[in-house]
């Protein structure tokens, strides 16, 4: 097979993120890009060099030398654009989330199924070198994980994204943000979540959302974690994961990894790249060449939403 020639939807900050990440990865192509906003798309497809541009999906998914879609569009309309793309023939990865509804996820995997097409989500955690780090020792039989305490910390009191510019949807701490950990807990441990709880703080005047969450779960071989979320935070930003084991205490902040300690491990060896990012993208271009189902591929993060639907119960 020739290279995997990709129509890139969304102009935004993890769009950008991907079209750099796919230049680095010889197998693959860019060769269409699609956003409602004209002006960046025209200087993103100069800059990356990048010969289709437009507004609407279909006009991509109708290009014969399209062979797969890379969506990283507002996440209301992820499971409906997943299906659009499916049912053109396309493979798609679609960012986190599948959905924001576990009847939306339940239907893109069932497309998945019946298409015979890959079909992966961005659940980036899973291919980030710090995490690949923790999860080779576990299959390894060398750590088992006792507890993951996890912060997810974010300061956006206003609808922007993580370019600070406005949003025309709105960000959600479970269906989003928390999918990230509920996942990567049943991926490390090797374990099915048997237990969730969650709790929320105050509903913003104006987002309509909570901006903290607290969540617990707990998985079928007894290992525990406990996630706590912010829109509120104003301090250090990001995703902190300490993995507590049997024989160590790992840290993983992105593709970072220390010890309990602070010591630093060096993971620069454990993949291709230390951008989980491209690792990713690189999972999804493999996937299509090898015809095989890919890591994090839409049927495995389904149970992730199982979980999400479990608490967004418990919250209302």
């Amino acid at each position: 097979m020739s290279k995997v020639k990709i129509a890139l939807a969304g102009a935004g900050a993890f769009g950008v993120k991907h079209i750099e990440a796919l230049q680095a990865i010889v197998d693959a192509e860019v060769v269409a890009l699609v956003s409602p906003e004209a002006e960046k798309v025209k200087g993103l497809a100069q800059k990356f060099g990048i010969a289709h541009t437009g507004a609407d999906l279909a006009d991509a998914l109708a290009l014969n030398e399209v062979d797969a879609v890379i969506l990283t569009t507002p996440t209301p309309i992820h499971a409906a654009q997943s299906i659009q793309a499916l049912r053109a023939g396309k493979h798609v990865m679609v960012e986190i989330p599948l959905a924001d509804s576990l009847k939306d996820a339940e239907e893109v995997v069932a497309l998945q199924r019946e298409t015979g097409l890959v079909a992966m989500c961005g659940h980036t955690r899973r291919f980030n070198p710090s995490h690949q780090f923790v999860r080779n020792r576990i299959v390894g039989g060398e750590f088992n994980i006792q507890q993951m305490d996890v912060q997810t910390f974010f300061f956006r009191r206003s609808n922007l994204n993580a370019l600070g510019e406005p949003r025309s949807w709105t960000d959600h701490l479970l269906w989003h943000h928390a999918a990230h950990t509920v996942d990567l807990f049943a991926y490390q441990t090797r374990s099915p979540i048997v237990k969730a709880n969650a709790i929320q703080g105050p509903i913003h005047p104006t987002l309509g959302i909570a901006m903290d969450m607290s969540i617990q779960l707990k998985a079928e071989n007894g290992a525990i974690c406990t996630l706590s979320l912010s829109f509120n935070n104003d301090g250090p930003l990001g995703a902190f994961f300490r993995y507590i084991g049997d024989s160590a205490t790992y840290i993983a902040r992105y593709d970072d990894l220390v010890t309990g300690k602070d010591e630093k491990i060096d993971v620069s060896k454990v993949d291709v790249s230390m951008n989980g990012i491209e690792l990713q993208d690189r999972e999804f271009v493999a996937a299509i060449r090898e015809g095989r189902e890919p890591n994090a591929s839409v049927a495995q993060v389904l149970p992730c939403y199982k979980v999400l639907q479990d608490l967004e119960r418990q919250l209302i």
